[in-house]
């Protein structure tokens, strides 16, 4: 039986419904990756489903005593509040009951009736240990009980959420938005904790590689509806190119039917026979289903302009230390960054990236060693806090303060059109900032920014609560960008996508520059991670600094060229020598081999035709994944004698 059900659900609030006819079941041990375009809802439902907003018609059934736990985007904690106090908060009704019961018990002349109906709640909501669960669930989530929460960072407050949610036991979580503002250590950790957790959740994110890691089914919220495809986001992406193709092939014909039909009807009917008289009721059921079609939402068009051309060097780095006080951000950094470099940084919250960052720019002096910039730098600065936004000014005053006109690359374009190639529509044009959504003000801000010239992009989590469509787009533009790109980002496939190199924080103020994106660097940290293994072994590794850049063709097509001169290289046996050849057409068949099986599951309809089979390839899949990595793990080991 379902946890919980929606039947032709109904709700709206401005031009067009959110969910027109919509249809759901969650599961139990479920987890469901809820995704959409920004305002089509996804916040809207999550609050259906929590019970917090009621249906404007259709029927939501619910299993009996089901438990839903809620953790918004951006969570608020009472004044004051330890973090104990803030995760106790998610027991308020078990805490409630007992301090009813325990004034009821102490009464004059107690209620008997009463007492046993408040015991027989709070031992059915497990409520009289509920100190002891507090403290576990901190353990096991690693925060301090006594910490002032508002202290800290928002990747922590985050987790106080989260655990303010988990320590009620719930059948079923909503998370909306929960690695906004997490580090990647944060997000692996909430990765791990979603995959144990044994009850049924609903994330809305925008993070692809989140969604792969976590979710078995993507639910996706368009013009109204709720669509399912099992598997995680990459099936989905399969799965839904193919329905759009048939979805345009599908409107063309039926267009086409109806310009036909409307050029008969212009000739006029020659007789009013009866079936002529059909088919002008014909045409008028086909106009009345022309209008109800709501189209998908079209692609937010974005140009950015890159301005007058920098010098060739923008950034030249020797030897940088920067500390404030105790603490060392940077420590005998060096690095040259040259125009057209597009630059992610990456590291834990407050390590210092936004410190480097004014360093680079020139913005901030260092303590030690020398910092040389690029001349005609054009900065333009995208900040996650968006403090940019006047809240009370119309969208059309953000963009162009005292004019209807607004000049992008040197052609003049009307705000209102400007606008709706942001996903704005004219009638929204006067509507104050403060009524749009999260993802609708960074869309805002990304309007604003790029129309003005800039040949230096600092974006500070720029991906926050944009859309899929919209990141895909910011992922295209960007890479065409003619200028240099900075980027403060956790999203690791955006990452992956746009930059050439990342600049990691090690520790220590220690921070590393590695060619290509996250995939690339964590490639690259296993393998110095294995030859430092060899090290130990009496393999001696390379010499490296805290400025070097680490490139990813360092990766070891012969990892042997690491070792110390002086101490000759292994020689393989005949035995070995083959293996080695083989290898790489061995992981190309293993290769070959899961795309094939990847294929046959992205078609959903397998699920309902064939079960067996579906998990068979499932389990054949995983297997696969281990056969690669045993199979590039052994030729990196054969390779490195």
């Amino acid at each position: 039986m379902a946890l919980l059900t929606l039947q032709n659900a109904h709700l709206a609030f401005g031009l067009a419904p959110l969910l027109d006819g919509a249809d759901l079941a969650i599961e139990s041990r479920e987890r469901i990756g809820l995704i959409g375009r920004n305002g089509a809802g996804k916040t809207s439902l999550l609050r259906v489903l929590a019970g917090t907003q009621s249906l404007d018609d259709g029927e939501m059934a619910v299993q009996g005593g089901l438990r839903v736990a809620t953790v918004v985007q951006e969570p608020q904690f009472a004044d004051g509040a330890s973090i104990f106090d803030a995760v106790a908060d998610g027991l308020a009704r078990v805490r409630a009951l007992r301090t009813q019961f325990e004034t009821a018990s102490h009464a004059a002349s107690p209620d008997a009736e009463h007492l046993a109906t408040l015991q027989h709640e709070i031992d059915a909501l497990d409520g009289w240990t509920w100190e002891a669960r507090v403290a576990t669930t901190l353990t096991q989530l690693g925060l301090a009980p006594d910490t002032p929460v508002a202290t800290l960072s928002g990747g922590l407050k985050k987790r106080v959420a989260i655990a303010r949610a988990l320590v009620a036991g719930p059948d079923l979580l909503l998370l909306d938005e929960p690695t906004n503002h997490l580090d990647l250590a944060a997000i692996a950790w909430l990765e791990g904790l979603l995959t144990a957790f044994k009850g049924s959740a609903i994330v809305i994110s925008h993070d692809r590689t989140f969604l792969d890691n976590v979710v078995t089914r993507i639910v996706e919220l368009d013009r109204g509806k709720l669509t399912g495809f099992p598997g995680n986001y990459a099936a989905y992406e399969t799965t839904k190119a193919a329905q759009l193709e048939f979805e345009a092939t599908v409107n063309a014909k039926f267009d086409k039917l109806l310009a036909q039909e409307e050029a008969w009807i212009r000739k006029g009917i020659e007789a009013r026979r009866t079936r002529n008289e059909g088919r002008v009721r014909r045409l008028e059921s086909l106009r009345l289903q022309r209008a109800a079609r709501r189209e998908s939402l079209g692609r937010v068009r974005m140009d950015i302009v890159s301005g007058a051309a920098s010098g060739k060097v923008i950034a030249e780095l020797t030897d940088v230390s920067k500390a404030f006080a105790e603490r060392v951000i940077v420590r005998n950094f060096t690095a040259t960054i040259l125009r057209g470099d597009k630059v992610g940084l990456v590291g834990p919250n407050g390590i210092g990236k936004t410190t480097l960052l004014k360093l680079i720019l020139g913005e901030l002096a260092a303590d030690r060693g020398k910092i040389r910039v690029g001349h005609n730098l054009q900065v333009a600065y995208f900040d996650q806090m968006r403090d940019g936004l006047d809240e009370n000014a119309t969208l059309g005053e953000f963009i162009s303060p005292g004019s209807d006109w607004i000049e992008v690359g040197g052609k003049r374009t009307h705000v209102m059109t400007y606008l709706q190639d942001f996903l704005f529509p004219p009638e929204r044009a006067n509507a104050p900032v403060r009524m749009l959504s999260g993802g609708e003000r960074n869309r805002l801000l990304l309007a604003r920014h790029f129309a003005r010239e800039a040949n230096v992009l600092v974006l500070d989590e720029p991906t926050n609560d944009l859309d899929i469509d919209t990141l895909e787009l910011l992922e295209q533009k960007l890479a065409d960008y003619e200028g240099t790109v900075f980027i403060v980002s956790h999203d690791r496939r955006f990452l992956d996508n746009v930059v050439t190199s990342c600049l990691v924080a090690e520790g220590n103020g220690l921070w590393r520059e590695y060619e290509g994106g996250i995939t690339d660097w964590q490639a690259q940290v296993k393998v110095m991670q294995a030859i430092a293994e060899q090290a130990q072994e009496g393999v001696k590794p390379p010499p490296t600094s805290g400025g070097e850049k680490v490139k990813p063709e360092a990766k070891p097509v012969n990892p042997g060229a690491a070792a110390s001169p002086d101490k000759p290289r292994q020689k393989l046996s005949y035995k070995e020598q083959r293996e080695l050849d083989g290898l790489p057409a061995q992981i190309e068949a293993y290769e070959v081999e899961q795309g094939t099986i990847n294929a046959e599951l992205a078609d959903g309809a397998i699920y309902q035709r064939d079960a067996k089979r579906a998990t068979d390839l499932s389990r054949r899949a995983a297997e696969l994944d281990e056969l690669i990595m045993a199979a590039m793990e052994r030729w990196e080991l054969l390779a490195s004698k």
